[in-house]
């Protein structure tokens, strides 16, 4: 029976691999997957109007597997998903309001994080490179998520950076490592 599945597995996944714009379209739809479940491992912090989730590293990861296109593509839909009615935002809001929330800032940052990093962590990247790019995109996710918490709060920056940076530096500096981890071993190939 297990031959039976090899087999059938093996010709099925043959179409995709081979097939450019199916594997673009397969890498797009399993990081809208991805970016949805990782918004639902939230921490609700009481002093912050923003949870701590996972979507930094797979936006991250976004941007480095599937190049700034595909990356930013991938965002784009995650974001039309829920801006349509699809509870995929943290703790499972939807809806368009949710993007003019306190998280609507980052999430909205998002498409372009992912090309950020798409553009700078090409394959055959050193190392240096890889992690430059994703503490750029990663200054643009909070560049975004900074800029609308001051609108949408009408505080100093400095008192949002408290709210908005400050509390998700360690975390994410180390999902920054993580994301260096899995690209050097398993990132795109391409050119």
């Amino acid at each position: 029976m297990s031959t039976i599945v090899e087999s059938v597995r093996s010709v099925a996944a043959r179409d995709v691999l081979e097939n450019a714009r199916a594997r673009a379209a397969f890498g797009i739809a399993a990081f809208v997957a991805a970016m949805s479940f990782s918004a639902q491992i939230a921490v609700p912090l009481p002093w912050s109007p923003v949870p701590m989730t996972l979507q930094p590293l797979v936006v991250l990861l976004a941007g480095a597997f599937l190049g700034s296109r595909g990356g930013a593509a991938a965002m784009l839909a995650y974001l039309a998903l829920g801006a349509g009615g699809a509870p995929v935002f943290s703790l499972g809001g939807a809806g368009l309001p949710w993007l003019v929330g306190p998280t609507g800032g980052y999430l909205l940052a998002m498409p372009a994080v992912a090309w950020v990093v798409g553009v700078t962590v090409r394959p055959g990247a050193g190392t240096l490179v890889t992690v430059l790019g994703f503490l750029s995109g990663l200054a643009v996710l909070y560049a975004g998520g900074v800029a609308y918490l001051v609108l949408l709060l009408g505080r100093d920056a400095g008192s949002v950076f408290a709210l908005g940076v400050a509390p998700f530096l360690a975390g994410d500096l180390t999902k920054v490592i993580l994301a260096v981890g899995l690209t050097r071993r398993f990132g795109r190939t391409d050119s």
